[in-house]
C-alpha cells in the first residue's frame, strides 16, 4: 500500500493564551494557512519529526515557529501522468471559482444579517465547527466524494455541486433583493423631510374637505421661520382664498405642514403666489383607497421579507458548508496531484498546513526552504512567477521546492 500522510502547520501565537474562533477569524494573525506537501522519509512519521523539529525553534524556551496537526489525505486513484497534468490546470481554476462562491455566500450572509459581526461568524460554520477548526482536523468525506471514483470524477462532483449552489445564491438574493429594495422604497416615501415624503400617513381624512364642486383643500409646506408671514399672508396669496382655514397638521425639525381651503379656478394663482414667497404647495389628493393600498401593500413586504428571512439565513448557513467544504477537499485533491507529479510513484508524501503571524512568516519561509531546497536545486527561494511548467500550474503563484498553496479564511469584507 502506498504511503501518503499529510501533515498541518500552525505558527504560534505570541501569548500562551488561544483566542476564541470568532477572533481567529476576524483578527489578525489566524486567518492565513499555508498547504505544504514534502516527500515522505522512510517512514511518514520521520518527516513529521523532522518538520517539528523545524519549526520548535533554536532556544528551547523559544516559542515554536508554528503549531502543528496532521491533515490526512486518503490513499486516492493516481490515474496516468496525463490525466494528472491536465487535472492540475482544471483544479487550479476550479479552486478559484469554488473560493469565489464560498466567498459571495458569505459576503451575502453579511448582508442579509446586515454586517452585525458576531451573527454572520456564528452562522460561518463547516460541519457544524468554526473554520479553523474544520481545516485543522480535516477528514476527508467519503460519502460525498467516493475515493473509488477517478479524481476527475471527484473534481467533476464539487464543480457540479458548487456551480448549483452558484446558481441557487443568485436566484435567491435576486429575490430577496427586490423584495427588500421595494420594501425600502416605501419607508423612504414615509421618512424625509415634509417636501419629498409621503404624506398619506399624517393627514386625516377630516382634514378636507371632499366631494365639493367648487372647493379644495391645498397642503403647504411653509419654513419654521416663515410661521408668522404664512399665517400673515396665506389669505391673500389668490382670490377667494377661505379665511381662517388654514391648520398646522404636522411639523418636522424645519418645516411645518398646513392645510388651506380654496376655490378650485384659484389653484394656479395660488401656487405661484406661493412659490414667491418662499412657501411649498404639495401636489396631493386626499385618496382613502389609494392609501389604504399603500399601507397593504408595506405590510405585506414588510411580512414577505420576515418570512423569507428565516429560512434565507438557514440555506446561507447550509450552503456556505457545503461550498467551503468543496473548497477545503479541492484543496486536498490539489496537494495530492501535485506531489504525485513532483514527487513520482509510489505514492509517498507528507502535507503539512502552516498558519504564518505576521512575526513568523518570514522566518518560517526561510526554515522551510532550508528543510526542502534539495527537492529542487534549481529553485531559487521564489522563482519567478511569470515561470509556466506543465503540469506545476505555477503562474499566478510564487513558487517553491515544496507543493505550496494558500487558505485564506478571512472571507468577509465588512462594511
Amino acid at each position: 500500500m502506498p504511503k501518503q500522510c499529510c501533515v498541518l502547520l500552525a505558527p504560534a501565537l505570541r501569548n500562551t493564551q488561544h483566542p476564541s474562533a470568532t477572533q481567529r477569524l476576524i483578527g489578525e494573525p489566524m486567518t492565513e494557512f499555508w498547504l505544504i506537501s514534502a516527500p515522505g522519509e522512510k517512514t511518514c512519521q520521520q518527516t513529521w519529526d523532522k518538520m517539528m523539529a523545524a519549526t520548535r525553534g533554536a532556544h528551547p524556551s523559544a516559542n515554536s515557529l508554528s503549531t502543528n496537526s496532521k491533515f490526512s489525505i486518503p490513499d486516492l486513484k493516481v490515474g496516468t501522468l496525463d490525466v494528472l497534468v491536465g487535472l492540475s490546470d482544471e483544479l487550479a481554476k476550479l479552486d478559484s471559482f469554488v473560493e469565489s462562491v464560498v466567498k459571495k455566500v458569505a459576503q451575502y450572509m453579511a448582508d442579509v444579517l446586515e454586517d452585525s459581526r458576531d451573527k454572520v461568524l456564528e452562522n460561518l460554520l463547516a460541519n457544524g465547527v468554526d473554520l479553523v477548526t474544520y481545516i485543522t482536523r480535516f477528514q476527508w468525506d467519503m460519502a460525498k466524494y467516493p475515493i473509488k471514483q477517478s479524481l476527475k470524477n471527484i473534481s467533476e462532483i464539487i464543480s457540479k455541486q458548487v456551480t448549483q449552489i452558484d446558481n441557487d445564491l443568485k436566484a435567491r438574493a435576486s429575490a430577496y433583493n427586490n423584495l427588500k429594495g421595494n420594501l425600502q422604497n416605501l419607508e423612504r416615501k414615509n421618512a424625509g423631510s415634509l417636501l419629498t415624503r409621503s404624506l398619506a400617513d399624517i393627514v386625516k381624512k377630516e382634514d378636507f374637505v371632499l366631494d365639493s364642486e367648487y372647493l379644495i383643500t391645498m397642503l403647504a409646506v411653509v419654513p419654521k421661520a416663515s410661521y408668522a408671514d404664512w399665517h400673515r399672508t396665506y389669505e391673500t396669496l389668490a382670490e377667494m382664498v377661505v379665511p381662517r382655514s388654514t391648520n398646522l397638521l404636522f411639523e418636522d425639525q424645519d418645516s411645518g405642514l398646513f392645510s388651506v381651503t380654496l376655490f378650485r379656478k384659484a389653484i394656479d394663482d395660488f401656487k405661484h403666489k406661493a412659490r414667491e414667497n418662499k412657501f411649498t404647495v404639495r401636489d396631493f389628493q386626499y385618496n382613502e383607497e389609494e392609501m389604504k393600498a399603500d399601507k397593504e401593500e408595506m405590510t405585506r413586504l414588510s411580512t414577505d421579507k420576515k418570512k423569507q428571512f428565516g429560512p434565507l439565513v438557514r440555506w446561507l448557513k447550509v450552503n456556505f458548508s457545503e461550498a467551503f467544504i468543496a473548497w477545503i477537499h479541492i484543496k486536498a485533491l490539489r496537494v495530492f496531484v501535485e506531489s504525485v507529479l513532483r514527487y513520482g510513484l509510489p505514492v509517498n508524501f507528507q502535507a503539512m498546513l502552516l498558519q504564518p503571524s505576521k512575526r513568523s512568516m518570514k522566518k518560517l519561509r526561510e526554515v522551510l526552504y532550508d528543510l526542502y531546497k534539495h527537492l529542487d536545486s534549481s529553485a531559487a527561494a521564489i522563482i519567478d512567477a511569470s515561470m509556466d511548467i506543465p503540469g506545476l500550474n505555477l503562474s499566478q503563484q510564487e513558487y517553491y521546492p515544496y507543493v505550496y498553496y494558500k487558505i485564506d479564511c478571512n472571507l468577509l469584507d465588512f462594511k
